[in-house]
């Protein structure tokens, strides 16, 4: 069998992920690249690879897509790691920088200005250094590891997954487990035991990582991120899809 092409964030948060298909038998079965969400999802759309953990919002560029895992990297409330910084409060804020790796939380800034705060800043793509600000009314959103310590630098900080649930009162859906075409159905099911087996052992994982004095990775790994697909995840991630059809 042709080995079956993968694409995955090389983020913290998908690092019990990554343990879990490299301390698996599945690691024969694949071809595994680590890359930037935008460019994981980039992969998938031009058929690089057959299964990519890509930002939920990518699925609105392929013409066909499933799901193929029971795991996804999810939050039920504040993930911090998904933020709008900002110098002041987000109804003041006349600029919003967006997020040159993000695809999905750009979106879900753009969704959560419209429609829960009811602001319209102007927003920026590819601002030179967006990922900080110090004019007072420009606000810049970032994700992933290098947020971790960044919130004591800004007075008004929103978690992006925290916000959302007081939205609309359900959890988030960052990435998820999409495949390009028909994966066979055995294959789905050593794939998903690999990924559940990194979960069941990310306080292993924990003692590989350099710790960080001014971040907790235990909690961030342990509590912060939830990675079971469940159907209120479900139906949050289609009803994230209506919202950003709708901007």
């Amino acid at each position: 069998m042709n080995k079956i092409k993968i694409s995955a964030v090389s983020y913290t948060n998908t690092k019990p992920f990554l343990y879990g298909l490299q301390h698996s038998s599945i690691k024969d079965k694949i071809d595994l690249s680590l890359d930037m969400p935008s460019d994981c999802a980039q992969k998938l759309i031009d058929d690089v690879v057959d299964i990519g953990l890509i930002p939920v919002a990518a699925t609105l560029n392929l013409s066909q897509w499933e799901i193929v895992s029971a795991y996804c990297i999810g939050a039920e409330g504040a993930v911090n790691s998904v933020f709008i910084f900002s110098n002041c409060d987000i109804k003041d804020v006349k600029r919003v920088q967006l997020d040159p790796e993000s695809r999905s939380s750009n979106n879900l800034g753009r969704v959560l200005l419209k429609n829960y705060w009811e602001v319209q800043p102007e927003l920026i793509v590819n601002a030179s250094d967006y990922a900080q600000s110090t004019d007072a009314q420009t606000a810049f959103v970032q994700i992933g590891d290098r947020t971790f310590g960044k919130k004591e630098q800004y007075k008004y900080v929103y978690d992006l997954a925290e916000e959302w649930q007081k939205f609309t009162g359900l959890p988030f859906v960052f990435a998820a487990w999409i495949a390009n075409k028909p994966i066979p159905e055995d294959f789905i099911k050593e794939f998903d035991l690999a990924l559940r087996y990194g979960l069941a052992h990310r306080q292993d994982l924990l003692k590989e990582l350099p710790q960080r004095a001014d971040f907790d990775l235990e909690d961030y790994l342990m509590h912060k991120l939830d990675f079971d697909l469940t159907e209120d995840k479900k139906k949050a991630l289609h009803l994230f899809l209506d919202y950003i059809k709708a901007l």
